[in-house]
């Protein structure tokens, strides 16, 4: 086994100290940095082929590639959030007007319940409407307050933003650019056989890549489906509505159901009975079908882990690190794969 001199020692500390001092310093845009390197390993291979086509000009193929990104997500991005923007005043400002009340729908929905319902409702004190609206007021009062807390630093949200999102774009050229060379001196540093490294590191770029396309694929497929519908039904927003199911689908299985169920409820509820079934089949039969169907053959077959070590992960990792986490949660499950694995394999582990 290899001994360490005391100045080895010494440089090893000063190495971790140093590490974590610079790991600190860049936690507080580290969702810039995170998203700039995903994006880098997603869009490598179309710099590769504009650098062929550029006859090898490695800044004007990573120019062209951040013009690409630029004109392919953070455009669509932006007019669909100030879309979400104007559709989310008109739902504020119908229910400021009273064309929507939460106690009309309440009584509605209370109506059509089944008796065992009610009964189990009403040991939570939450069949009577003055109790539900008392609960309600609370609630909206503790949410104006958060929401008149963000209104006056919008414009530091605004600032962090595009601070983060000049870093994540600056960052991401030199990236694309660079991340040969960048990634060639990573695996030379890590002090691993060639064989551990190769793996881990082949399995690292594959979940991201999987991970964000396929989520990213579903969450446009079941949003754009969901707020087709909506559209169809004429209910208000369904431009909001769709996003919302985008954003909740990755959450796998039950997400985009959160917001597409309830509005079945209430077409049930209020007499629609047709636009109610037809919405619930169409939200399991089509919305749910491609979670069901996509998903696994998008995530699951390229990064070769079972169906509900992904599920597992996704929501895990997104609990503990947010929108992230949809990302971080099935690498961590597949380098942890990937890594016992190895173990298991390696012979100097285990001795005969």
């Amino acid at each position: 086994m290899q001994q360490y001199t005391f100045q080895q020692k010494v440089f090893l500390a000063l190495l971790g100290i140093i590490t974590i001092a610079f790991v600190w310093i860049l936690l507080p845009y580290g969702g810039a940095v995170f998203w700039g390197v995903v994006l880098a390993i997603i869009f490598a291979p179309v710099y590769r082929w504009l650098l062929q086509r550029t006859r090898n000009k490695p800044n004007g193929a990573a120019f062209l590639t951040l013009l690409l990104i630029l004109v392919m997500v953070i455009l669509p991005l932006t007019l669909v959030a100030v879309s979400i923007v104007n559709q989310a005043a008109s739902v504020v400002q119908m229910m400021q007007s009273g064309q929507i009340t939460v106690g009309g729908f309440f009584a509605k929905i209370m109506a059509v319940l089944p008796d065992w319902m009610v009964n189990l409702l009403d040991r939570f004190h939450l069949t009577s409407l003055s109790s539900l609206q008392e609960k309600l007021t609370e609630g909206a009062a503790q949410v104006s307050q958060e929401v008149a807390k963000r209104a006056i630093n919008a414009s530091l949200y605004t600032m962090d933003f595009l601070t983060s999102l000049c870093i994540s774009m600056y960052l991401l050229y030199f990236l694309l650019r660079d991340g040969d060379k960048l990634a060639k001196r990573i695996r030379e540093a890590v002090p691993l056989s060639r064989k551990y490294k190769q793996r881990l590191f082949q399995n690292f770029t594959t979940v991201i890549r999987a991970t964000v396309k396929g989520n990213i694929l579903v969450a446009i497929a079941q949003g754009a489906l969901g707020g087709l519908a909506f559209w169809y039904l004429d209910v208000s927003a369904p431009v909001l509505w769709g996003v919302l199911m985008a954003f909740l689908s990755l959450l796998p299985a039950i997400g985009a159901a959160l917001v597409w169920a309830p509005v079945a409820i209430y077409f049930l509820a209020t007499g629609s009975v047709w636009e109610g079934v037809g919405l619930s089949v169409y939200g399991v039969v089509v919305i749910g079908l491609v979670d069901n169907i996509l998903r696994p053959l998008l995530v699951g077959k390229d990064t070769k882990m079972p169906d509900y070590v992904v599920l597992l992960s996704t929501v895990g990792g997104m609990a503990l690190f947010g929108l992230n986490g949809f990302v971080i949660g099935p690498v961590v499950a597949a380098l942890f794969i990937a890594t016992w694995d190895l173990f298991a394999s390696a012979s100097e582990f285990h001795p005969d």
